[in-house]
């Protein structure tokens, strides 16, 4: 028996994920421990650091007090972004620009993130100006076997959401799509990961780019990745949970083509 998530939120229920293997039913998606580093957003930058992978700016571990907060945002300066440690989807973030409003943006991001997430938790990272939002899709077999499927740039989005999603990146020239998917490949290998994930990054004008978070589940966009790529993620998915070795290496994944995916809220 098994059970297939899909893009909602027990995709991404680390508890859902442990449940089902205690009761022996296949989750389709990342193991347990995975997904609760990976869904945990402080542990996972502590995780990449110490890895060697790049991050942005910014908390390694959860404040204690608004002191401490206001000293880490001195450190790395203004502006600030708040996140919310067990968050995603834009919700719990702010962007800070002058010290007086750090306290109020504080305690308005926690009650966000604590309604959404049941877990008031926050964070503060340096905010980068006018980024590109660029991902990378992985798929990873239970045998340490891991690939990209290439990227998807998301750059274009509302309240943190996203809007247009499309492959090849106009950002990227064959030297830094490499260098990207090599990292993607290595936070998958050191999150011990398995299943499709999703790997994503901030790009800054300077072409440096920095590990955000994984996306621990197939995602909204992945089409465009299958359109460009031909590949079925969602029969990926249940052949790496039914136990098979992934069918394809790194060099056989051609990227074909141009795809584009709006969203319609």
């Amino acid at each position: 028996e098994a059970i297939h998530p899909g893009y909602g939120f027990l995709s991404e229920n680390a508890e859902f994920a442990r449940r089902c293997e205690k009761e022996n039913i296949v989750f389709i998606g990342p193991n347990s421990k995975a997904l609760a580093l990976v869904g945990d957003k402080v542990r996972s930058r502590q995780t990449m650091e110490k890895a060697g992978v790049a991050i942005i700016p910014g908390m390694k571990r959860i404040a204690k007090d608004f002191a401490e907060f206001e000293s880490e945002a001195k450190k790395i300066s203004y502006p600030v972004m708040i996140k919310a440690s067990a968050g995603g989807g834009g919700k719990g973030m702010r962007v800070v620009y002058d010290p007086k409003e750090l306290k109020s943006s504080l305690e308005a991001g926690m009650r966000e993130a604590k309604s959404a997430f049941g877990d008031e938790s926050v964070y503060l990272e340096k905010f980068i100006e006018e980024p590109r939002h660029v991902e990378f899709q992985a798929l990873a077999d239970n045998y340490g076997n891991i690939v990209h499927l290439f990227e998807r740039e998301c750059s274009i989005q509302r309240r943190h959401q996203k809007i247009v999603e499309e492959t090849p990146s106009q950002a990227l020239d064959p030297e830094l799509r490499a260098r990207m998917g090599e990292i993607a490949k290595k936070v998958i290998q050191v999150s011990g990961y398995n299943n499709a994930g999703t790997v994503e990054f901030l790009l800054d004008k300077d072409k440096n780019f920095y590990f955000l978070e994984v996306n621990a589940r197939l995602q909204v966009e992945h089409p465009v990745t299958e359109m460009t790529t031909g590949t079925d993620l969602v029969r990926q998915q249940i052949l790496i949970a039914s136990g098979e070795k992934l069918p394809f290496k790194q060099e056989e994944i051609l990227q074909r083509g141009h795809s584009i995916e709006c969203r319609i809220y």
